[in-house]
């Protein structure tokens, strides 16, 4: 069973709970940031050392947002709880309704695979998220993870949902944020029994989070010969929620040029592995697993993984990602490394299981910075389970996973 445990949680002042939280900063463009930077008491005011500064000093920049943050905790703008677990729901304008545990997790149950990963990292975002929780030993944002559904943990929330919570806040985006502090000892007790059923988390969102988390423990640990495993740099904070109040969203790719070759070649080389039906200019969104939809030249195509090529029962072939990857990214289009070619061959388009993210993917080679755009079907819950129970591993960013948490609405401080 992995760790699930109970931390002092800090969260914004009432006062300033519709100012401080923010959403995940690769949402906004460095304009957005900026302008956002300057509001009063917010947490990207508070990293604005960081995300806005022109010097090149990381490290002194870092240590500046660190300054910052412990003087608005010593003006009560933002307040430490004693150790506690939350209960956090998050109500969309759709009326879906997503909900979990906050705590903490144990990077050693993520080396010794109690916590399994399906995709794999990049390696320069993961050393730059290791080193801002160096310097500012903050964790803003918690990784999100699932786990097999639990009844028992399901009536404990609902019985902990009558009492009245201690944020309740809805965003600008009309998402409404409601969060229950659990810290009497029984109840803790009473959580901890039935979370400690369970026998794996897995990592939906924040492969990057974690990965960075547990490098940044590896060398604290490698530094500390009284090392046992308890240290506050040992610990992720974590989301943990239900396989069924997750959402799996498609995870669309966009491509830059086709590496040399003409649009008949290009078709001609595909059909080789697939086979290919003009869906005209209609934004197309493929309809089950094997189907991927292709935009080039002003029209869309359905690319179907010919059968000989498909694993229906495990390993990678399984996912229409690794097969992109395997018979067009690498073979065609020359793209054989994730961490060389990010910015640059390549980018990442999010969807919302519908048309709306094919729509984006139309719109990026309409607007001639790239040459044609992938858009897949979302990968299931039980294609991630059989991977991380094999140790096996999808590419970088194939799932875009809900609930999207809100960074600063709950924090954990590394140095108390």
């Amino acid at each position: 069973m992995p760790v699930f445990k109970p931390f002092r949680g800090v969260r914004p002042h009432p006062d300033y709970i519709d100012k401080f939280p923010t959403h995940p900063l690769d949402n906004f463009t460095q304009e957005e940031i900026n302008k956002k930077a300057t509001e009063d008491s917010s947490y990207i005011q508070m990293i604005k050392p960081y995300v806005c500064s022109k010097s090149k000093d990381v490290d002194r920049n870092l240590r500046k947002v660190r300054s910052n943050y412990e003087e608005m905790l010593g003006d009560n703008k933002l307040l430490q709880d004693s150790s506690s677990y939350y209960l956090y729901e998050q109500i969309l304008p759709n009326k879906s309704v997503f909900r979990g545990l906050l705590g903490l997790t144990s990077v050693e149950d993520f080396w010794n695979g109690k916590i399994k990963k399906h995709e794999s990292t990049l390696t320069y975002k993961k050393e730059k998220l290791a080193h801002f929780l160096e310097k500012v030993s903050l964790q803003a944002e918690p990784v999100l993870l699932t786990y097999q559904a639990n009844s028992k943990i399901e009536l404990l929330m609902n019985h902990e949902e009558k009492n009245v919570p201690i944020i309740n806040h809805t965003d600008e985006t009309g998402v409404r944020h409601k969060v229950w502090r659990i810290d009497n000892r029984l109840k803790l007790q009473q959580f901890k029994e039935v979370i400690d059923q369970i026998d794996s988390f897995y990592v939906a969102d924040g492969h990057h989070r974690i990965a960075s988390a547990a490098l940044y423990a590896q060398k604290h640990k490698e530094k500390n010969k009284r090392h046992n495993g308890n240290e506050p740099y040992n610990f992720v904070f974590s989301f943990i929620v239900s396989s069924q109040s997750i959402k799996i969203n498609d995870y669309n790719r966009v491509v830059k040029d086709l590496n040399g070759n003409s649009e008949e070649e290009f078709l001609q080389k595909l059909s080789e592995n697939f086979l290919i039906h003009e869906k005209g200019e209609n934004a197309y969104y493929p309809s089950q697993k094997f189907h991927i939809s292709m935009y080039l030249g002003g029209k869309f195509y359905s690319l179907h993984v010919k059968h000989n090529l498909r694993d229906l029962d495990q390993g990678l072939d399984n996912v229409d990602h690794h097969l992109l990857d395997k018979y067009i990214f690498k073979p065609i289009l020359g793209i054989n490394d994730y961490e060389e070619e990010e910015n640059s061959k390549m980018n990442f388009i999010k969807g919302n299981s519908n048309i709306e993210g094919i729509i984006k993917l139309k719109e990026q080679v309409d607007s001639g910075d790239y040459s044609v755009g992938f858009g897949l079907f979302p990968v299931s819950f039980n294609d991630i389970t059989k991977l991380a129970n094999q140790n096996l591993q999808m590419p970088p960013k194939c799932t875009y996973i809900e609930p999207k948490l809100v960074t600063a609405l709950l924090m954990y401080d590394m140095d108390w």
